[in-house]
């Protein structure tokens, strides 16, 4: 009989997309799959529109300090622990990917006795999975840097699992044909030039205005053999088309504010100025893309960290994001572009990237099956 596997995360795409990685991985193995999120997170529309179930616990943030909140704290997760309870109702083991679904979630398998496997995908490890650790049977990593063990379980490092559709292109670009094909295919698509060397900008789905500003700034002196794409995030396209228009750079510098097909952006880079979330870095080193990484200055400091394995290999540099000016862009973002240093790092890069994580995951998640 198939076992069936409840996969709990949600709130962002960084925890959405690794899960539904998995969920694929899994289904194709025969496995019944059942997938647990809130209803405030994207996972209300990546879920469905990658064809899952979601269903909905209720969302229960844990305060991090003393707050009136912290007083109906118990009786919220509670109820909490109790759906999620009804949710795992004939499921075999539960793979929880971080958010606030998953601590509901993890108490709720333990009080069942169903396995936990746990995957952390950032390099400091989030909450709902330092809780989830402590009674996990697999802690699985994105980082090997990464200070979170199963206190009695198995602790291995699988890196991240990637969206088919990145998965796909990194097997197309295995050959140079392949490479060649994907390349002229998204520089149709997107209207750029496949012979260039091309410098992709994005600060995500959100964008990131200082990246925008500071690449704008230094707009005139890029180099005349090559583009760029630049991806401004929602609503924040107008000042840099402007910008760009000003520069008279309006055919090498396409601009838009959000891209649905992201395989097409890292189909066409030879370099990327980006954030770095965890997505994005095991995305990059397991195309063997190099980077530019200016890590989101919010936060607990987990984007800075993300970057530094492949800023080691050499398949990329980090600056911070107050460091990170229209001078910096000028004098070692731009001269990288169609020299010998980029194609070191490229190879650099390569040789980072984990492209198996999926299946890794999901031998340890099967493993579980009656253990």
């Amino acid at each position: 009989m198939s076992p069936t596997i409840a996969l709990a995360g949600g709130g962002t795409a960084g925890h959405v997309n690794p899960l539904l990685a998995t969920a694929d991985a899994l289904k194709a193995r025969g496995s019944g799959i059942v997938v647990l999120g809130t209803s405030q997170g994207l996972e209300t529309d990546l879920v469905p529109a990658a064809g899952y179930r979601l269903v909905t616990i209720p969302r229960v943030p844990l305060p991090r300090r003393p707050t009136p909140a912290l007083l109906t704290l118990p009786r919220r997760m509670h109820d909490a622990v109790r759906q999620a309870g009804v949710a795992l109702r004939g499921v075999d083991v539960v793979v929880g990917f971080g958010g606030y679904v998953s601590t509901p979630v993890y108490r709720a398998a333990q009080l069942a006795g169903i396995p936990v496997v746990v995957h952390e995908q950032n390099a400091r490890p989030g909450l709902a999975n330092r809780v989830g650790a402590r009674s996990a049977s697999v802690v699985a990593l994105t980082f090997s840097s990464t200070p979170l063990r199963a206190r009695h379980g198995r602790t291995a490092v699988v890196g991240l699992p990637l969206r088919p559709a990145i998965s796909d292109l990194v097997v197309l670009r295995s050959t140079q044909g392949g490479r060649r094909q994907s390349r002229q295919a998204a520089a149709t698509r997107l209207g750029l030039d496949p012979t260039a060397p091309t410098l992709v900008v994005t600060g995500g789905s959100l964008g990131a205005q200082h990246l925008n500003e500071a690449m704008t700034a230094a707009a005139r002196s890029l180099p005349a053999h090559a583009q760029v794409l630049h991806l401004t995030g929602r609503d924040k396209d107008s000042p840099v088309r402007e910008a760009v228009e000003a520069a008279g750079l309006s055919e090498r510098w396409v601009v838009l504010d959000y891209l649905t097909r992201m395989e097409d952006a890292w189909a066409i880079a030879d370099l990327v100025v980006c954030r770095s979330g965890a997505g994005t870095v095991a995305e990059l080193s397991a195309l063997g893309l190099p980077a530019f990484y200016v890590p989101l200055p919010i936060g607990n400091g987990e984007q800075r960290l993300n970057a530094q394995d492949h800023v080691a290999s050499g398949g990329a540099r980090m600056v911070a994001d107050d460091r990170f000016t229209p001078e910096v862009v000028t004098s070692s973002v731009f001269p990288l572009l169609g020299s010998d240093q980029l194609v070191t790092m490229a190879g650099a890069s390569a040789s980072l990237g984990r492209t198996d994580a999926a299946e890794a995951l999901a031998d340890l998640v099967l493993a579980q099956v009656g253990a």
